[in-house]
């Protein structure tokens, strides 16, 4: 199921302290298995004080969800992102 699950797909969380929540994955993670969702996830870092940052502070963060926990439930529209299916072409011109 991991393998057949892309960005902006809609899928349903089935296990853990969002189930049932229903949401658009933003990024995926296939060597980690994890993929992290519009709006769930997202926690608070505390970035110290460095050359390149010097007032420190706070940066949010998507935290990914395990792939085996989610369900898709909308697939992303294949022609909406302008790719083609090149088997379809040749099928098509094949007589």
């Amino acid at each position: 199921m991991s393998k057949s699950l892309k960005i902006n797909d809609k899928v349903k969380i089935i296990s853990g302290a969002n189930k049932g929540v229903e949401a658009k994955i933003v990024r995926i993670d296939r060597k980690a298995g994890k993929a992290c969702l519009e709006g769930i996830g997202m926690v608070e870092r505390h970035m110290k004080k460095t050359y390149y940052n010097p007032a420190g502070g706070k940066k949010t963060i998507h935290v990914g969800i395990d792939m085996s926990n989610l369900k898709l439930v909308e697939a992303a529209e294949f022609k909406a992102a302008g790719k083609t299916d090149k088997k379809a072409k040749s099928k098509k011109g094949a007589k």
